[in-house]
């Protein structure tokens, strides 16, 4: 038989967590056709891949893609390393269904101005991302804060049983449109004062779709185990999967806890179905929160709307440059972004091999002087932690970026290499692939990924995307609980 594609002499690691072997993978009409020995078969294209890997394409978990897949379709940023689909509206903010009245307000400012919020219904952003036709696969959660802000006049208040009840049935119109679940970013000032309740009402609406509630925790900080007890209880509640987004021992003072944070997670795990998300740096972005502003580690400006000069500049030299506390001049630059050094290394490690860890970039594309994940997240791990520091072997890795998060967001048919499953797919060279973005020169696209397919379209290779954009938009496929069940 001919076939579209013919993928000759891979190591295929195929997404299920076990060693790769040594065979032949064809495409046809955007699935993979065959696996094994097609020596006598043809293709259009064929492909010696002796010596590389052929893996599924990376899911990047967690992301603030939202609104740049349609203004920025290519997403180059993401096709450059791997990734393949992006499961955008995290951390309680998403694109839709949000009717601004006025600018938007932090953390909802990081999908962009107001202008790009033009999706007051799911369907109207499902239909917007359709036709864009991006370049990877697009799937999404409904942000709490973007539900607060369409029936809330004050954000800095728990809501009233009249907002919870409208805010109810905006997540179930999304939810019955295809939308994987509901996101909180409960540590942020406009999500903070929601009361435990105000979320457990919502999560209801959850348990007749399967749908997975995720969460940016009420804190990172000391009080984090207890935010971690709030996420469960709310899961529980819902009958709902619980994923803990970049789980993190955030604050000097919080080092070395993360032994006590993976064993709650492991408790909970034992009679629901739970699991975290980390990405491979021991510093976060976002938002500049005065709540974190400290001198206990170093603090970088990311972008600023007073003053857009003192992007990628230290806090700390700013300070000194305008003689003021550093409390003050992060007060004057606001709003602005930051990234903060505030992780110790060994604790990203020890959350980072965890079995109940996936893997997400958390980039922010709408940053001039963006943190260095938004480009380097997947072959950081592959490279850095994987090969160089031999963290965990390379088909461990690879699962922690496909099959596992295909099977915790229910992405069916997508994950891993299999006979009938869409064929998204990336070829690396393991000796060479490594992430050159650095918090220097942070937009520098990965080197040894070799190709990308997307719904088995080649669109990125030898170092360039080609222009194609077969990316599409994928509905919740079902039970989310019964992709736990089956890990």
């Amino acid at each position: 038989m001919k076939y579209h594609t013919l993928i000759r002499q891979a190591l295929i690691i195929d997404g299920s967590n076990t060693p790769g072997y040594v065979a032949d993978v064809a495409v046809h009409e955007g699935r993979i056709e065959k696996i094994g020995d097609l020596s006598r078969d043809s293709a259009e294209h064929e492909i010696d891949a002796a010596g590389r890997v052929l893996a599924p394409g990376f899911i990047d978990v967690h992301t603030h893609d939202d609104t740049v897949v349609i203004r920025h379709p290519q997403m180059l940023p993401k096709l450059s390393q791997g990734v393949t689909t992006v499961i955008v509206g995290n951390c309680g903010i998403s694109a839709s269904p949000v009717s601004l009245q006025a600018d938007p307000p932090d953390p909802m400012n990081l999908l962009g101005t107001a202008e790009a919020f033009a999706y007051p219904r799911f369907s109207d952003y499902r239909a917007a991302v359709e036709n864009a036709h991006p370049a990877v696969n697009v799937a999404a959660l409904i942000g709490h804060t973007a539900l607060r802000s369409n029936h809330m006049d004050d954000l800095h208040r728990t809501a009233t049983p009249g907002e919870i009840t409208a805010m109810r049935v905006q997540l179930q119109e999304s939810l019955a449109d295809g939308a994987l679940g509901l996101s909180t970013g409960l540590a942020y000032a406009s999500a903070f004062n929601a009361e435990t309740d105000e979320v457990l009402q919502l999560s209801e609406e959850l348990t007749a779709y399967g749908a997975v509630y995720t969460t940016h925790l009420r804190s990172e900080f000391e009080p984090v185990l207890e935010a971690m007890d709030e996420a469960f209880l709310i899961g529980r509640h819902a009958k709902a999967p619980v994923i803990i987004s970049h789980l993190k021992c955030a604050g000097a003072g919080n080092w070395g806890r993360s032994p006590q944070l993976l064993a709650s997670l492991e408790h909970a795990a034992k009679t629901h179905p739970v699991g975290c998300d980390c990405y491979p740096y021991a510093a976060s972005s976002s938002t500049l929160d005065l709540k974190q502003v400290t001198d206990a580690f170093r603090i970088t400006i990311t972008w600023s709307a007073p003053h857009p000069e003192m992007g990628g500049r230290d806090l700390q030299d700013i300070a000194a440059e305008w003689a003021v506390p550093l409390m003050d001049a992060a007060r004057r630059l606001q709003p602005a972004g930051a990234v903060y050094y505030g992780m110790d290394e060994t604790d990203v490690q020890r959350i980072l091999a965890h079995p109940l860890s996936m893997i997400g970039s958390d980039g922010l594309p709408e940053d001039p002087f963006p943190h260095p994940r938004l480009w380097g997240a997947f072959p950081r791990v592959l490279g850095h932690f994987s090969r160089d520091l031999g963290l965990f072997p390379l088909h461990t890795a690879v699962h922690k970026m496909t099959g596992l998060s295909a099977a915790r967001f229910g992405l069916a048919e997508r994950g891993e290499i299999r006979e009938g499953h869409w064929a998204d797919l990336v070829l690396f060279d393991p000796l060479r692939v490594r992430d050159v973005a650095d918090f220097k020169e942070p937009q520098r696209a990965a080197e040894g990924i070799d190709g990308v397919w997307v719904n088995g379209v080649l669109s990125y290779s030898d170092g360039q995307a080609n222009g194609q954009r077969p990316g599409r938009f994928l509905a919740r496929s079902g039970d989310l609980r019964k992709g736990f069940a089956n890990l």
